[in-house]
């Protein structure tokens, strides 16, 4: 058997793990916290259980797909309810929209917005479903090594039709006219990476994924989502290696002998780096053998950092829903504020997570469990006073528009920000989501799935191919496990065979 060391224990390294387990390797994932799940890690403390990053479960065929490659279900190790509505979006304290999970809802909820506009949504959801189609289940499955991986037919055929080349806020527009239809419709690129002006409209494949798909909850929060991954991993004979911090690969003159970890080497055949791409190359790689240089790294744009406040009140509140987004503020300053001129925003848009009102287990009786994450750039400067700062100014504005008296109800509070990502995760600039979806960072344009100068290593996570977010992570873990299998088959390595 060839040994395969996975670095991290993210949706990447976790699906890059059983892959490659069930195809024969002997995989051991070395993890440097205390738990699996990197970003999806999950904390209790005075009664509440907070998961500690992703919220949102938008795709749910994603993670069918991954489950039945192994012969499982989803519903094999966690169990899911969809929410109605998916979500309220809040522009004043008494103007609200509950988006329905029902499809004719939603149609008579845009009409009632702007009369002749459910065709309109018909369209723009089948125009949706088009790229979601292609792009989730054609275009994400492949490396992007090189550009004849995307001239099958099925894509040269629809490529016009994906409108890479048109923003999604012209592209919104041609549809929608009244201004809180389209508010709702521009705020999932919120997170991609830049402002919906310079985001392509290939990205209304995801207001199909939330329009018609669905928004979802693993009942016990979405770390057990990890916990599925691992009981599966494990069955699959993968081994576990937690409070284990990879100081170095190991470097022969054309491939990587081993990992240092702990201060002890570890010999393996094959590397899977799931942890933050950066750190791998530029920390962990001696210089000769880095593919890209400082200059390339800073010239990266990325998706947003976040600030977030984790939240146990001993009452509970009324006016959020499972996730509310509050949009009172100006959009298009706090997006400028991100991506455009990086700065702490002046009056930010937030995002509010109470998964004890769908539950309980999340929760004291009687009480609730709140996070709030304000999207913010990456690469500022972290520090005590300014969290302070935006606390006290969210948990006001909370007040206001709830209507109710929230501080004072406080029993825990634990803040997370860029300087947190960086310990926790050796993030690059303390981002959140990884490098922003531009036209110039897709497919190809990506950072690469594999190092040129180094044959027995390769790049899993939301820094490579396809990109930020859990079921692209989840996709990115497979196509790196995939294109090792296939270079392992076909290449020479097997000529450094290491007897175990």
């Amino acid at each position: 058997m060839y040994r395969i060391g996975v670095i991290g224990s993210g949706f990447a390294g976790l699906s890059s793990a059983c892959f490659l387990a069930q195809a024969g390797f002997d995989v051991t994932v070395f993890e440097k916290n205390d738990s699996a799940g990197g970003r999806a890690r999950q904390f209790k403390a005075a009664g509440f259980t907070f998961d500690m990053g992703p919220s949102w479960y938008w795709m749910p065929d994603v993670f069918e797909r991954f489950f039945a490659a192994f012969g499982k279900k989803p519903s094999d190790y966690y169990t899911l309810q969809r929410l109605d509505p998916s979500y309220r979006v809040v522009y004043t304290q008494n103007d609200y929209l509950d988006v329905p999970a029902d499809a004719e809802a939603l149609r008579a909820m845009f009409e009632r917005l702007e009369p002749g506009s459910g065709k309109a949504l018909d369209q723009f959801l089948k125009e949706g479903k088009f790229k979601y189609d292609l792009g989730m289940k054609e275009m994400v499955y492949r490396p992007g090594l090189s550009i004849t991986e995307f001239l099958g037919a099925k894509v040269l055929t629809g490529v016009w039709k994906l409108h890479v080349f048109k923003s999604i806020s012209a592209y919104i527009r041609t549809f929608f006219k009244h201004p809180l239809l389209i508010r709702l419709l521009e705020f999932p690129v919120l997170f991609l990476g830049a402002t919906p002006e310079n985001t392509p409209a290939l990205y209304s494949l995801m207001n199909y994924a939330d329009m018609a798909l669905g928004t979802w909850y693993p009942m016990g929060g979405m770390h057990r989502i990890i916990e599925g991954m691992v009981a599966l991993a494990t069955s699959l004979g993968v081994k576990f290696e937690f409070n284990s911090t990879v100081e170095k690969l190991a470097m022969n003159d054309t491939w990587i002998e081993g990992l240092q970890v702990n201060g002890s080497f570890v010999p393996f055949d094959y590397i899977v780096a799931g942890a933050d791409y950066h750190h791998v190359e530029q920390q962990l790689l001696p210089a000769s053998f880095r593919h890209y240089t400082k200059r390339y790294w800073n010239s990266r744009t990325l998706a947003p950092s976040c600030l977030m406040f984790y939240i146990g009140l001993n009452k509970k509140v009324k006016g959020l829903l499972h996730h509310t987004l509050i949009f009172n503020e100006n959009f298009k300053r706090h997006a400028k504020e991100i991506y455009d001129s990086p700065q702490w925003p002046s009056a930010p848009q937030f995002y509010v997570s109470c998964p004890s009102q769908t539950d309980a287990t999340t929760a004291p009786a009687g009480h609730e469990n709140i996070i709030v994450l304000i999207p913010v750039a990456a690469g500022l400067s972290d520090s005590e006073p300014i969290r302070e700062k935006y606390f006290n100014l969210i948990l006001s504005r909370l007040e206001q528009l709830t209507g109710e008296s929230i501080k004072p109800n406080i029993v825990f509070k634990r803040s997370y920000a860029h300087q947190d990502f960086m310990n926790d995760y050796n993030a690059y600039k303390g981002n959140a989501y990884g490098l922003a979806n531009t036209l110039t960072q897709t497919a190809l344009l990506k950072p690469s799935i594999i190092n040129k100068k180094i044959s027995n290593l390769f790049y899993a996570g939301q820094l490579t191919v396809p990109g930020p977010g859990v079921p692209p992570s989840i996709i990115s873990g497979q196509v790196a496990a995939e294109l090792l299998i296939k270079k392992h088959q076909t290449s020479n390595l097997a000529l450094h065979e290491r007897p175990l």
